[in-house]
């Protein structure tokens, strides 16, 4: 409490002088009511200190026709809103009842805006038999709390306490008569106004207000939802140490650029890092010098070093299944606060919000004015030189921007609660503008509930399968039969059950339905080894054997190896045209791929194959490593090797009537192969803006690619295409398309072919998983953890069944449509898998009745088994161009 007249420094001290008093009684399930917003602050100190749920009561005052200050009446939030409604007033106003409704939908339509703007779409918290504590930070005439404490009883509360720092003494009694209790710190006799009692009583903005409330909400969130899990990790190349710190159900990522002479364990920045662990978001806290480089003074002033190092930090975060999807801050101290803005300057859009805490932002010189991303300057008011430059940078700033200044603090911020201020600035910033607000799914199609449990509807609609080496397995799926495109998911990528099932079902519609092309969540030239394989052709000469970088098990596995043995089996009894093709969509193989080029045109054009040679030799510094290619372009600003890699295909493409129809296939081939590299090297330059785009790109690639293929096999072409559900289910209805703006090959499939493409999803409850912890780690066999309550697969498990199939598609079953179109998680597993992680890292919303026409459930699955990797002998390094 500040000496002298004021009673409360703000209203965060106000609030925990209240939360003090609560907590010395016994409340029976307290929720928290907020009148906005001036309370928020208060309540939420008061929700923090009882752990108790915190909501908004929005009131408005309805004024009377010819003097709007006098109060008409009152309107609480509510569906309908509640009306308090003064009988004196209306008759000496003159109001009648029309414009009474009139106003009242007015200023409901107004409540309603300031609800989402504050809450979103979080739902309202339920009164009904619990105790309603209505917290604001002072009290004048009282009117606005009366309405909300008549609200409040008609919604059922059992109890109902007003809780405010300062009220008119002469007001209490009127409130005693509304609600159980009243507790009010100071009751003024002499009252001359709430603002009187508060040495700081600015008004509230509503970035503030939702700062609060997101504060409390989090914290709340974060005691159910268990530990935080804090872990260190190297990011390559160089493998920089890092400080990994995540939350429960993060909402963010914060990576930390440390200042000249500090490291990752500077106490200032974990003081920091710790209020925004707090606060919900993760935190990467990064040496951005080995301690070679850190030995020479000169290297914390290179800032385009390290701004390099955070691109590096980005693209690892970016490959982090706990943190691929969330919005990505940046905090810098000094030097690094030049860095952070560099990196933001390159990255665009990827950075959401960056924070500078006594930094230099002049540092990031002429680039200051490309950054996007909301920016906030913490400066020391007696760091004056610090201080001058941050005025200067600001100035230069086009994004959304604010200088806040500490008063008293020096560049270290070591004065008594001068650092706690610069996080609390921080953290509200973060809050604010590093944050996604998610629209929660929604089903298009609104039908009234069937009266069954959803349990008992899936059960009824449930068809079971037999084992899957039944060959009526495969004839289970006919009704799919006459689509042009079947795509059929898997849940995770290293799960026999999921490569088995596939395997029948394509057998069966090759063989009953006239399928040609098997295509692939595969490298083309990878793919193309066991093409080769299955339609008897020649095996070319590689220096690299196929599948052989990580994850090897996805392809290289026995269930795959099988199928490509029947498949062969199957295509030797066909005239060569008519075998059937295994076929790779996927962008990843760029360096294969130059060596596939290039070993055509030797073999067709030495001439041609010389200049591409030439014109490829353009990645060649980045041949082991492609992402570098990536952060070189970003770096420089421009595609460095764009035009060089997309003359090779144009080359190859104005070769098309008169080569093709004289080498066929192999030509083909080495077209495929161009377009791969063209791909790829778009996909490492727009890497580091994030997963949308990369993940975009790479989709239309695979998409494109099957379009390829079939208009190459002609009229008669008909794919299945085996790839994640991520990828193959439609992703407009999921998470991913309606929250992060992200596409995939089904949803493309389904508006270029509409109903002849069939979209089948995977799923199971438990059992095994073959895949690994970290990218390019070791192959591990995990446990897959039994699937979460709220989930689609809780529901499938629940219902029964060791295998069945769901027919999804529109009139076969409308009660289990509208079951199914309730958005529950659904769970993904990838190459990696973090069980400790699983509910951030491996789940998200979606509705599976539109997501999928069909659905294949196996209630318990076991890991694939894995084939050995033989190394080709003369494999090197430099592959392909043995520089």
């Amino acid at each position: 409490m500040s000496e002298g007249r004021f009673q409360f420094e703000n209203r965060d001290d106000a609030g925990r002088r209240l939360a003090a008093e609560l907590l010395k009684r016994s409340f029976d399930a307290p929720v928290i009511f907020a009148l906005p917003r001036g309370g928020v602050p208060v309540a939420a100190e008061i929700a923090e200190a009882l752990g108790a749920p915190l909501d908004l009561i929005l009131v408005r005052k309805i004024g009377a026709p010819r003097n709007r200050e006098v109060a008409l009446a009152a309107i609480v939030e509510g569906d309908p809103p509640e009306r308090v409604v003064n009988e004196e007033v209306m008759r000496r106003s003159g109001g009648d009842q029309a414009y009474l409704d009139r106003e009242t939908a007015l200023e409901a339509a107004e409540m309603q805006r300031r609800r989402e703007r504050y809450l979103g779409n979080r739902r309202r918290v339920d009164a009904r038999g619990k105790t309603a504590i209505v917290v604001d930070d002072g009290l004048a005439t009282g009117a606005t709390m009366k309405a909300a404490l008549i609200a409040l009883r008609r919604w059922g509360a059992a109890q109902i306490v007003v809780a405010v720092p300062v009220a008119p003494a002469s007001e209490i009694p009127a409130l005693q008569e509304l609600a159980d209790e009243v507790i009010c710190l100071v009751a003024d006799p002499h009252f001359r106004g709430v603002g009187g009692a508060y040495a700081d009583f600015h008004q509230l903005t509503d970035e503030e207000t939702i700062g609060y409330l997101r504060r409390a909400w989090t914290m709340a969130e974060s005691a159910e939802a268990g530990p935080t899990l804090t872990r260190t990790v190297g990011i390559p190349p160089l493998g920089l140490q890092g400080d990994l710190v995540v939350p429960p159900e993060p909402r963010g990522v914060i990576l930390f650029a440390h200042g000249s002479g500090s490291s990752r364990l500077s106490p200032r920045n974990r003081k920091v890092s710790k209020r925004l662990n707090d606060l919900g978001f993760a935190t990467l806290l990064l040496d951005l010098l080995t301690e070679q480089e850190a030995a020479d003074r000169r290297n914390v002033f290179n800032i385009p070093l390290l701004a390099e190092r955070l691109l590096e930090a980005d693209l690892w975060i970016a490959g982090e299944p706990e943190l691929a999807e969330l919005p990505l801050g940046l905090f810098g101290a000094s030097t690094g606060a030049g860095a952070a803005l560099l990196a933001a300057a390159e990255l665009g859009s990827r950075i959401s919000a960056v924070v500078s805490r006594g930094g230099r932002p002049d540092l990031a010189g002429p680039r200051l004015s490309e950054v996007t991303a909301a920016t906030l300057l913490i400066v020391g008011g007696d760091d004056r030189q610090v201080l001058d430059l941050n005025r200067r940078a600001l100035a230069e700033l086009r994004c959304e921007k604010l200088l806040r200044i500490v008063p008293g603090a020096g560049h270290l911020f070591q004065g008594q609660g001068e650092l706690e201020t610069v996080t609390e600035m921080a953290g509200a910033w973060f809050q604010h503008y590093a944050t996604r607000e998610e629209t929660t799914l929604a089903s298009p199609v609104v039908r009234e509930k069937a009266p069954a449990t959803p349990e008992e509807i899936v059960r009824a609609a449930a068809e079971p399968l037999p084992d899957l080496n039944d060959s009526d397995f495969g004839a289970a799926f006919d009704r799919y039969g006459t689509a042009r495109v079947v795509l059929l998911g898997e849940a995770s990528h290293g799960t026999s059950e999921f490569y088995r099932a596939r395997a029948a079902i394509t057998r069966r519609l090759i063989e009953k339905h006239g399928f040609n092309i098997v295509a692939v969540e595969a490298d083309w030239p990878d793919a193309a080894v066991l093409d080769r394989r299955a339609r008897g052709l020649a095996e070319g000469r590689r220096n690299v054997s196929a599948f052989s970088r990580f994850p090897t098990w996805m392809w290289r596995n026995r269930d795959v190896d099988d199928f490509i043995a029947w498949l062969r089996d199957h295509n030797s009894a066909l005239p060569m045209d008519q075998r059937v093709r295994f076929q790779g969509l996927d962008i990843y193989s760029m360096f294969n791929s130059i060596a596939e080029v290039l070993a055509y045109l030797d073999a067709h054009d030495p001439t041609a194959a010389m200049a591409a040679r030439s014109l490829y030799g353009c990645l060649a510094p980045w041949a082991n490593e492609p992402a570098a290619y990536g952060r070189t372009a970003l770096t420089r600003g421009h595609a460095l090797c764009e035009e060089a890699v997309t003359r090779v295909l144009v080359d190859l493409l104005t070769r098309e009537l008169s080569q093709a129809r004289r080498d066929g296939d192999r030509f083909f081939d080495a077209v495929q192969n161009a377009r791969v590299v063209a791909g790829a090297e778009r996909y490492y330059r727009v890497m580091y803006f994030g997963s949308a785009e990369s993940w975009n790109l790479r989709d239309t690639h695979m998409f494109e690619t099957l379009k390829q293929v079939m208009d190459y096999v002609g009229p008669s072409a008909r794919a299945v295409v085996w790839a994640h559900n991520s990828h193959i289910g439609d992703a407009r209805v999921t998470d991913m398309g309606v929250n992060r703006g992200e596409l995939n090959i089904g949803q493309l499939c389904r508006e270029e072919w509409g109903n002849d493409a069939a979209l089948i999803g995977f799923g199971t409850h438990a059992g095994t998983v073959a895949c690994a912890s970290d990218w390019d780690g070791p192959m591990e066999i995990k446990a897959v953890r039994p699937s979460r309550a709220d989930s689609h697969e809780a529901l499938f498990h629940a219902a029964g069944g060791e295998r069945f199939l769901l027919d999804l598609r529109p009139g076969v079953d409308d009660a289990l449509r509208v079951t199914l179109s309730e958005p529950r998680l659904e769970r993904y597993i990838g190459v990696i898998y973090r069980p400790e992680t699983e509910r951030w890292s491996h789940y998200s919303h979606a509705i599976i009745s539109d997501q999928y026409d069909g659905y294949v459930w196996v209630d318990h699955t076991q890991a694939v088994v894995p084939l050995p990797i033989r190394r080709m002998p003369g494999e090197e390094d430099t592959y392909p161009f043995g520089l």
